[in-house]
């Protein structure tokens, strides 16, 4: 970047065939999560555990066994 006469350097590197920063960062973009559905698993988690706070006064084996099985949805959650 030492010439002051290049307005935009990441265009300079496209045309003379360098790979720019961009460049780089945009393949990431192949790994990210679906935001959709990672939002989706994400509020039948919430309505999971919801769930299994509120079975704690009445069955404690019962509320243990669906906060188990949010958190199960929630390792889900990450892969998606």
């Amino acid at each position: 970047m030492s010439d002051k006469s290049i307005i935009n350097w990441e265009l300079h590197q496209k045309v003379n065939g360098k790979k720019s920063k961009i460049d780089k960062e945009f393949k990431n973009f192949n790994h990210m999560p679906n935001q959709k559905w990672h939002k989706y698993v994400s509020f039948i988690k919430s309505g999971v555990r919801i769930l299994g706070y509120a079975f704690i006064p009445f069955n404690l084996v019962a509320a243990t066994i669906i906060l188990i099985f949010s958190e199960i949805i929630g390792i889900i959650e990450e892969l998606v």
